[in-house]
């Protein structure tokens, strides 16, 4: 079993497993698998244990995980305090990047939807 990050990686494709860790997307995968000369159809299990340790190496040099989401969270706080307007959008959990929110926006805001037909109860036949 292939760990990295604190995360043990999936029996999937490589370059499709390795999205399992937060911060690693498709392409950090594969480019990271093809500068280290890896097949991204390989396995993990068939790795070598120097491929393996490669592997490591290289994907651990990026940001990952905890310490991600941490900068992540770190940078809202910011933008929190000094009250600018993405900010303030994250604070009310409206989208930040300028999405209109009149019909969409669902995932941020819930699936609230307020119409006559979205609470009402079917009927019972009598």
């Amino acid at each position: 079993m292939l760990r990295i990050a604190g995360v043990t990686v999936p029996e999937k494709r490589l370059d499709i497993a390795l999205t399992s860790i937060y911060g690693v997307g498709r392409s950090r995968a594969e480019q990271t698998l093809t500068e280290l000369n890896i097949e991204p159809n390989r396995k993990p299990a068939d790795l070598s244990a120097k491929e393996e340790t490669s592997l490591r190496e290289a994907i651990e040099k990026f940001t990952l995980e905890g310490e991600l989401k941490r900068e992540i969270s770190a940078n809202i706080r910011r933008l929190r305090d000094i009250k600018a307007y993405r900010g303030t959008r994250h604070t009310k959990r409206l989208p930040a990047r300028g999405q209109r929110t009149k019909t969409n926006s669902r995932t941020v805001r819930g699936n609230k939807r307020v119409t006559m037909t979205s609470g009402r109860r079917k009927l019972e036949k009598t």
